[in-house]
């Protein structure tokens, strides 16, 4: 090999590897409200100190462990930031408490528009509180997301839904319209709030049809901007196309820099 290519070669690899040391390894953790937040803080941050808020957030930002998203984010200059609520389902008491972890985030110096990012049944916990938080949402992204209250929350997890709510089947069923994020999608479309969904077609635990297929057919009713990836003949697991899926990380970047 030429000398000369060798060295520019051996220059790019030590760059890079220099930077991934920059990386944040572990988590900052502090306590709101008697409950732990974990925020991987950008080595660099961008402009307006922009922020990924991943949700659920159980004992750890688990998408912190998905190198490309999280080398892609933290390299871009975005933080990655969640707090750990444990198993909510987008109540008003419990999203009233994910206003106390924002309310933290601001004041400690990020936008106060974080990205919101919901894989799954965060998806629910994000939504809840961006229909609540409109004003405050700078975009909405979700991984095989739980959209609909009606769907897995009452059918698949139905104690934790009716535990977070505190009330009867009988009597959340009779309120669905006023909790469910589908059904309140009013604020959003009014501040413009772009979204996006990754979701497979052949899932089984979160369906396409009733949770982004709907999400997407009733922002896109109300003149929403919504863009949805589906993935042939998967369903609900961790693999690259849902965690090394190029468009959600264009879009997360496109709309952090604004």
């Amino acid at each position: 090999m030429n000398t000369r290519i060798f060295l520019v070669l051996l220059t790019v690899f030590v760059l890079s590897a220099a930077a991934e040391d920059t990386l944040p390894k572990t988590a900052d953790t502090f306590d709101v409200d008697g409950h732990k937040a974990f925020l991987y803080a950008a080595p660099a941050s961008a402009p307006g100190r922009p922020w990924v808020w991943y949700a659920p957030t159980l004992k750890g930002v688990s998408l912190a462990g998905r190198k490309m998203y999280f080398e892609a984010f933290m390299k871009a200059g975005i933080s990655l930031a969640g707090y750990d609520l444990g198993e909510v389902r987008g109540a008003p008491g419990s999203t009233a408490k994910f206003s106390l972890f924002y309310e933290e985030m601001v004041r400690r110096g990020y936008s106060p528009k974080p990205i919101l990012l919901g894989q799954s049944r965060g998806g629910m916990m994000t939504l809840a509180w961006a229909f609540r938080n409109p004003d405050k949402v700078r975009a909405w992204v979700g991984i095989y997301p739980v959209c609909n209250l009606a769907s897995w929350p009452l059918k698949n997890s139905k104690p934790q839904t009716l535990t977070d709510y505190g009330l009867s089947e009988e009597e959340l069923n009779g309120r669905l319209k006023e909790f469910n994020p589908v059904d309140n999608l009013q604020g959003l479309l009014a501040n413009k709030v772009p979204m996006f969904s990754v979701h497979g077609d052949s899932d089984v635990v979160v369906p396409l049809e009733l949770n982004t297929s709907l999400l997407q057919e009733r922002y896109k009713a109300g003149g929403g901007q919504i863009e949805v990836k589906v993935i042939p003949g998967e369903g609900h697991k961790v693999g690259p196309s849902f965690f090394e899926c190029r468009e959600l990380v264009d879009f997360v970047l496109k709309h952090a820099d604004h």
